[in-house]
């Protein structure tokens, strides 16, 4: 059987329900500025971000365009049928977000045939994940970070966990493991912390992790872990993921003037 099949009838279904996943409207496809902002937030890399159809960017691409990047949201069945979610702790020596935990992937290339090239070819590089093991579904809608980077979140499915020896690089990642993607749709082991960032205040989602008697802090990409998993389970999280108040054109002019002034 080839690796990059699938094998069970969960994971066919998983797969096909994806695939029938429609991004929410954009900023221009409603009337309603707090439905805008309530459907604008709380899809984010890392802790402070947006969707990027939510910025002037999105329509304005002869004018800026950011640099490309991909991350590998990859699924697998557990050994008890939960779904389960591949995760990396990045190498304490890195000069940016060194020791936090991240999803495999990285800036695009010349030579990547597409966004799932970069997601699946950085998961190769960075914890020797064969992208023929992976079956990629769906790619999400594109957030853009706080270093105006956009990025996107690429699907994938991975049949046969035990197939895949994971061999970090180490001199970008100290450790690879997985979580229950239902995780992050639970107010257990989580706490939030309430942020000002200039005009408006933001919730920054921790969730505590412990495995193979290992402790873990997961936050920044878990806005991208909360919307795959809403969208998986079909149900929003148990907890406020933002606070309402939250505006997003106040982010927008803000990291727009940033832009400007480097």
């Amino acid at each position: 059987m080839a690796p990059n099949r699938l094998q069970s009838s969960r994971l066919i279904a998983l797969a096909q329900q994806l695939r029938l996943y429609k991004p929410p409207p954009t900023l221009d496809d409603t009337d309603d500025e707090e439905q805008r902002t309530e459907e604008s937030v709380g899809k984010v890399v890392p802790q402070l971000g947006f969707a990027y159809s939510a910025t002037p960017v999105f329509n304005q691409p002869k004018k800026f365009t950011p640099n490309r990047a991909a991350v590998l949201i990859c699924l697998f069945e557990g050994d008890d049928g939960e779904l389960r979610v591949i995760l990396t702790k990045r190498a304490s020596k890195l000069s940016t977000h060194s020791g936090e935990v991240a999803l495999p992937g990285g800036k695009a290339e010349e030579a990547d045939a597409d966004d799932a090239e970069t997601a699946t070819r950085e998961a190769s590089e960075e914890i020797g994940l064969d992208p023929s093991f992976v079956n990629i579904v769906i790619t999400f809608e594109p957030f853009l970070s706080l270093h105006l980077v956009r990025v996107i979140p690429v699907v994938g499915i991975l049949s046969d966990r035990k197939a895949f020896k994971p061999a970090p690089n180490a001199s970008e990642v100290e450790a690879v493991f997985d979580a229950p993607l239902e995780m992050f749709l639970k107010d257990e082991n989580r706490r939030s912390v309430e942020t000002k960032w200039r005009r408006g205040m933001w919730l920054v989602h921790f969730f505590d992790y412990k495995t193979n008697d290992k402790k873990y802090v997961i936050f920044g990409l878990t806005r991208i872990l909360i919307r795959v998993a809403s969208v998986v389970y079909k149900r929003p999280p148990a907890f406020l993921e933002q606070n309402p108040k939250f505006k997003v054109p106040w982010i927008v002019d803000i990291i727009m003037l940033r832009f400007i002034l480097i």
